[in-house]
């Protein structure tokens, strides 16, 4: 191959690759068309992007852009896009298991790792990372559990005192009816 195709092809992956941080790798194992295109068809479906890369390329591209990918050997699937680690994870994970149909049938799709802003994880690991939205629903619900309890502190003698100033008010006028 000339390096002008070299270079073509990396300059093809540093702009595919540009923004992204979260990947997943897999190697594919004597995949053949009509399970490639069901796998990819049913991650399209979930936007998630799917590329076959050479490994010398990959590890160039990944180590330009501060990305731990490893040790790759063998054919090297890349998996990026989704909504968040989690869904690409849930996604990758799925398409996977619909790829073996049969459960005698060895795996087509081999893990290699998980890539979560640039640092490997196990992809079962990459699937209970939480979503942005969920991060942010547990700071919510970790700084407003202390301040409920606060409020509660707060307005329950308040609460308790307003009761006994009602029952004292209403007993007066029976004490004083009498009287006249």
């Amino acid at each position: 191959m000339s390096k002008a195709v070299k270079q073509l092809e990396l300059d093809d992956l540093r702009k595919a690759f540009k923004e992204i941080r979260d990947y997943v790798l897999l190697e594919p194992v004597k995949v053949d068309s009509a399970t490639e295109y069901n796998f990819r068809k049913s991650l399209r479906g979930k936007n998630v992007r799917v590329k076959l890369v050479k490994n010398s390329y990959a590890k160039k591209v990944f180590g330009e852009m501060g990305v731990q990918a490893g040790d790759l050997s063998g054919p090297t699937l890349v998996c990026w896009g989704g909504d968040s680690p989690k869904g690409l994870a849930n996604a990758v994970d799925t398409a996977v298991k619909d790829s073996k149909k049969d459960p005698k049938a060895p795996d087509k799709y081999k893990e290699r790792m998980g890539l979560v802003d640039g640092a490997p994880m196990p992809l079962a690991a990459m699937k209970n990372v939480p979503t942005r939205l969920e991060a942010i629903g547990e700071i919510v619900a970790a700084l407003c559990g202390p301040g409920s309890s606060i409020v509660g502190a707060l307005t329950g003698p308040a609460t308790q005192l307003a009761g006994i100033l009602k029952a004292i008010e209403e007993k007066t006028p029976e004490a004083a009816a009498p009287a006249a």
